[in-house]
């Protein structure tokens, strides 16, 4: 599957944006189609952390587990997956440019079966639900 890219620029101090956007606990308030995350490890978000997230992506309920494998506040932050339907990973990226902040975020899989026969529309769906969701990161951030 190609590499998912979606940016967007929101009108907040890049700590700010970088804090909220990495809290699983407010994931689901802005990560279109995700329906529970959470860190699964005992010492909040680091490096090592583990993580697990449900999300509804080409009409199937997935569960991911993973970890986090970069966390830098308030600039970035990268994570992989450990189990779930195919390999998948992640990062987020916070710069401060004039304006506030801008966001990237990334996304790397290697669907198989029922993903793999699927990939042209898992691709459209996700590139769609990423999109959608900086815009509502965007829209929850710039509300407060």
């Amino acid at each position: 599957m190609p590499r998912i890219t979606s940016s967007i620029t929101i009108n907040r101090p890049v700590a700010d944006v970088f804090q909220f956007a990495t809290d699983y606990t407010s994931t689901t308030q802005w990560s279109v189609g995700v329906i529970d995350a959470a860190i699964t490890s005992p010492g909040g978000m680091r490096v090592g952390a583990t993580f697990r997230w449900v999300a509804q992506i080409v009409g199937q309920k997935m569960e991911t587990k993973g970890e986090i494998t970069a966390y830098d506040p308030p600039h970035s932050s990268a994570w992989k997956s450990s189990g779930g339907p195919f390999p998948v990973s992640g990062s987020l990226t916070c710069e401060a440019i004039a304006g506030g902040t801008r966001v990237t975020q990334i996304v790397d899989a290697e669907p198989g079966g029922f993903f793999k026969l699927a990939e042209g529309l898992l691709v459209k769906q996700v590139q769609g639900q990423w999109d959608e969701s900086l815009k509502k990161l965007k829209q929850v951030l710039e509300a407060h």
